[in-house]
């Protein structure tokens, strides 16, 4: 019994030794730090001053170019890129990015999925400012400083260095954001950095800029829009010109119709054979995008209301346009195109004429390659066993160069979802579609999976399709549109922007009680074109007034009436 008990007791004591050995080695293993994943810090430097919020980009590229900057290549089919979203940093904060980070999206592919390897890498913050709307709406976006809409190029970014670093899954990368893209040049007195301040080099351009009142009552701020504008060369403020009101993206310094670039139409401009009208652009950038489009929208504000009660009375009581609707014309190209459209077709009986090239799509049923309406995707066609990818961007040759997928996916990194990455998806959002839950523009699909939100297309098209509004109010606006409607696209747009041109064409086409009496053309083989040089378009543009305008309009032009 004596040696039974003893036995018992050895193997008692034996199971109590191995407890607590697997006791401490469960203990060792929980004290055992994680496995190491591919991480990057960028730390806000010590002597700043102030809160910094926004969306931390950080990319990657093969080497450093001679700019140092590898963030100068974010696009499309540019460098990878990663972003964050973080509020309320101070000096010295860490802004702490991992591959296991579910707040981080990238493009074209995540953190976790970057090759191992050596790579010139970059942090970009692009600096988010807080704005207080009129209709309660509480938000964040980059503010324009004169940057054209762009995060690489907006003042008071800031930036780190570009080092070349290896990445793979133990790699820990260490950033500051010691560098700011500078504004570039001193403010006058009572200037703001609001659409930039270009300098003209010639007497007949001239760089202006207004504050738009209603504008900024719906921001909370102010808001203003600057003026591009060239004068006839023998310009005279006593008299009044016909204003051509020429559309487009961010034209920074640029002088309409590249006065002062084309050399062919600078010639002809200072030549005398030029019609004696003034031609007017603007540079109207903002938080969703480069330009304004010129419509009253839910989320972009009264920027319809803008243009017409300020920008053309601004003009004619400043400079000498002529107040009369056959003086008053509209063109423009792509996003230009659709703004000269819906500037004609919604305000009638204010413009007597709009040259509308290569726009962006007027149909819903044609958004681009897309349409909503029938479409329950905006990213594949389903296929049944398999789903085939739409193309957003092609080579005239029929050549893919990026999907509508991917470029919805840039975006996404660049903005980390709402509406707000001042690309053309997300700018399109802004203007037609109504405020979402979060203040943000409600998405017309989901910008990861492209599921289509049918809520928002019906919102779309009862504000915003144009070829809706002519079917529909055509016995109102069509005696108003005759003779004013001339389009002109490439039958093979890059961006697929024909499609839609297609569609307005066969309904002007079939116009009745009136007929439209324009035109609509399309050049084979051509891409996003008007096909048409800007002595052409003032050509026409003449020729029209001198048709539609008073008996000496002639006269009032400079030109003989042939």
């Amino acid at each position: 019994m004596k040696k039974l008990a003893k036995i018992a007791f050895c193997i008692v004591f034996a199971l109590l030794v191995s407890s607590s050995v697997f006791a401490e080695a469960v203990a060792e293993t929980a004290k055992a730090p994680e496995k190491a994943e591919f991480t990057v810090n960028v730390t806000i430097p010590n002597d700043f001053e102030g809160e910094l919020n926004g969306r931390l980009l950080f990319v990657i590229d093969e080497s450093i170019p001679r700019s140092g900057k590898v963030f100068s290549n974010i696009d499309v089919t540019g460098c990878p890129v990663f972003g964050k979203t973080v509020f309320g940093l101070k000096a010295g904060d860490v802004i702490t990015m991992t591959a296991s980070d579910p707040d981080i999206y990238g493009y074209p592919m995540q953190l976790s999925e970057i090759p191992a390897g050596e790579y010139a890498v970059q942090a970009l913050f692009v600096v988010y400012t807080q704005f207080n709307r009129a209709d309660g709406v509480t938000l964040w976006g980059m503010e324009e400083h004169g940057g054209g809409g762009s995060v690489t190029n907006n003042p008071y970014n800031y930036y780190t260095e570009a080092i070349m670093a290896e990445v793979n899954d133990e790699a820990t990368i260490e950033l500051t954001l010691s560098n700011m893209i500078e504004l570039g040049y001193e403010l006058e007195e009572g200037q703001v950095d609001h659409q930039g301040n270009p300098k003209s080099n010639y007497d007949c351009v001239v760089f202006d800029k207004i504050k738009s009142d209603c504008l900024s009552e719906f921001w909370g701020t102010d808001v203003y829009i600057g003026l591009n504008i060239l004068l006839p060369v023998n310009y005279d403020p006593s008299k009044q010109y016909p204003v051509l009101y020429y559309q487009g993206h961010w034209v920074g310094s640029s002088a309409p119709c590249s006065y002062g670039r084309n050399a062919a139409f600078t010639e002809y401009w200072n030549s005398g054979d030029a019609p004696e009208m003034i031609i007017m652009t603007t540079r109207d950038a903002n938080m969703y995008y480069d330009n304004m489009y010129w419509v009253n929208s839910a989320n972009m504000g009264p920027c319809g209301d803008a243009f017409i009660n300020e920008v053309i009375p601004y003009m004619e009581e400043t400079y000498g346009g002529i107040p009369e609707t056959w003086a008053r014309l509209v063109a423009g190209g792509s996003n230009g195109g659709w703004e000269s459209m819906a500037l004609q077709c919604f305000y009638p009986d204010v413009f007597g004429g709009a040259w509308v090239f290569c726009p962006d799509g007027m149909s819903f049923h044609a958004y681009q390659i897309v349409d909503l309406y029938k479409a329950s995707n905006g990213f594949y066609v389903d296929q049944g066993w398999m789903q085939c990818e739409l193309p957003s961007a092609r080579s005239t040759d029929g050549t893919p160069r990026w999907t509508i997928a991917q470029e919805n996916h840039w975006e996404t990194a660049l903005s980390g979802g709402p509406a707000t990455s001042l690309g053309c998806w997300s700018g399109w959002e802004a203007v037609y579609g109504p405020v979402g839950e979060d203040g943000y523009p409600q998405r017309v699909w989901d910008p990861v999976t492209g599921d289509i939100n049918k809520d928002t297309v019906a919102y779309w098209q009862e504000h915003f399709d144009i070829l809706y509004y002519l079917e529909n109010n055509w016995s109102e606006v069509g005696p108003k549109l005759v003779g004013k409607l001339h389009l002109r696209g490439g039958e093979m747009d890059n961006y697929y922007l024909n499609l839609s041109q297609y569609l307005v064409e066969d309904f002007l086409e079939k116009t009745t009680e009136p007929y439209y009496d324009g035109y609509s053309v399309h050049f084979f083989g051509m891409g996003h074109t008007s096909n048409m040089t800007n002595i052409e378009l003032l050509d026409e543009a003449t020729e029209h007034m001198i048709k539609y305008g008073p008996a000496n309009a002639a006269e009032i032009l400079g030109v003989s009436a042939n």
